[in-house]
């Protein structure tokens, strides 16, 4: 398929104008991102790298293609992990180009039964948590009974479970241990807080231990990046009105440790901004947010003790680097710990193929990454993984596991959390 920027319009075709034009503009085509891009790097295609991809985008828009699905198929196959802005230097806002996309393919592209049940079975379970236990509740027999290993070699995307998260909710305001230097907002989300109970957990322990009371208001719902990676736009709109009001008191800021949700709620100002009564409220909401380990780093915290020397690398999540432009604060926190030696992962910012919902929708190309990213994982000789971002972590986990390894992946707060209390790092892998 061609495509050529800026053609004629197809005979009674019309322009569908789902992003602004000069968005378009800005991509020069210099192809600078290229090797930036996971599926070009894994296909070697030009349809499946961020210019090619811009091409089609722009071609729908103004109506030079029609809607067809190897147009659907190209531009599914994005991870989203916008990893071409930061190699971009004209400042392109892929991201938003992408999810326009993507609420344009959702309204006129008639998907096959499958792929239409599978996202919307992920939009109905996902983002309601009671949902999502209910849903778990055979697994976590299974678990409790000794099979689940075998079922899941028998279903590989089962491998990604991880085992029971019984780690107690998070309240809704925990005070401060001493003086109260800040009060904070938590975001306990909708996956995390079934499955991650124990990183809010120790959140918590960090920021309070750190003179921040925590506000996890029971209002609150999903943050609605499910939904806008999913082409419902109106969906993840409904979810950020409601996650604004939940966090509606007086705060210092909101602090985040999952990654995808942290990119999504700084973007709050502009998918609100025209929304006459959020637009205000959004704007400020998204300059409070803060990812916990960016927050920690501002906070100036307590040194944590010498813990047992062991070498870590980390795996920088696609929506804390690219998406917040976070890279630093993690990496100084875990240097803030004795014992601790910081090995570089090769290709750290390549995305590991979870990408929210990505690695259910294409389970193929995630797998591909999955791979790469564990070969590289070992290679550094690591006793332990650190990522920011749910997501990351169970991907990562069931890859390591896929080949024989059992190297703990921790969140950031989770390994700082454990030298405060004199834990070992090693021996978990959930």
């Amino acid at each position: 398929m061609k495509v050529t920027p800026g053609a004629q319009r197809v005979d009674g075709g019309a322009a569908h104008k789902f992003v602004a034009e000069e968005r378009f503009l800005d991509c020069v085509h210099c192809g600078l991102c290229l090797q930036s891009c996971p599926t070009y790097l894994e296909l070697g295609t030009e349809m499946d790298s961020p210019r090619g991809r811009i091409y089609l985008m722009r071609a729908l828009s103004d109506g030079a293609i029609e809607m067809a699905p190897e147009v659907a198929r190209h531009l599914d196959l994005c991870l989203g992990c916008r990893a071409c802005e930061t190699a971009c230097p004209s400042g392109v806002h892929y991201g938003e180009l992408i999810e326009g996309a993507r609420s344009f393919v959702e309204e006129r592209h008639r998907r096959g039964l499958l792929d239409r049940w599978r996202r919307r079975a992920i939009e109905w379970v996902f983002p309601y948590p009671a949902r999502l236990r209910a849903l778990l509740a055979p697994v976590r027999w299974a678990q409790r009974l000794g099979v689940w290993p075998l079922i899941a070699k028998m279903i590989p995307p089962a491998a990604m479970i991880p085992a029971d998260d019984r780690a107690a909710p998070v309240p809704e305001m925990v005070p401060a241990q001493g003086p109260e230097r800040k009060r904070v907002g938590l975001l306990t989300g909708c996956v995390a807080q079934v499955m991650f109970g124990e990183t809010h957990q120790a959140t918590v322990r960090v920021l309070t231990r750190n003179g921040c009371a925590v506000v996890a208001p029971r209002a609150q719902t999903c943050c609605g990046a499910l939904s806008l990676h999913n082409g419902s736009r109106e969906a993840a709109l409904t979810f950020a009105r409601r996650t604004i009001d939940a966090f509606a008191g007086d705060l210092d800021a909101i602090v985040v440790n999952a990654a995808g949700c942290g990119a999504m709620l700084r973007q709050y100002g502009e998918l609100l901004a025209a929304d006459s009564s959020y637009a205000e409220r959004a704007r400020r909401f998204s300059a409070k947010v803060r990812d916990v380990s960016e927050w920690l780093v501002e906070l100036s915290i307590e040194p944590p003790p010498a813990v047992t020397p062991m070498r870590v690398t980390y795996h920088d999540a696609c929506h804390l680097a690219h998406g917040q432009q976070v890279r630093d604060q993690p990496r100084a926190l875990l240097r803030s710990i004795p014992g601790l030696v910081l090995v570089e992962l090769p290709e750290s910012e390549l995305c590991c193929g979870s990408a929210g919902s990505y690695n259910l929708t294409e389970p193929g190309m995630a797998a591909r990454l999955q791979e790469r990213k564990v070969r590289h994982i070992e290679s550094t000789g690591a006793a332990c993984v650190v990522a920011a971002n749910p997501g990351c972590i169970l991907q990562i986990r069931a890859g390591l596991r896929r080949r024989g390894g059992n190297i703990p992946v921790l969140h950031p707060v989770e390994v700082l959390d454990r030298a405060y209390r004199g834990l070992p790092l090693a021996g978990d892998n959930r």
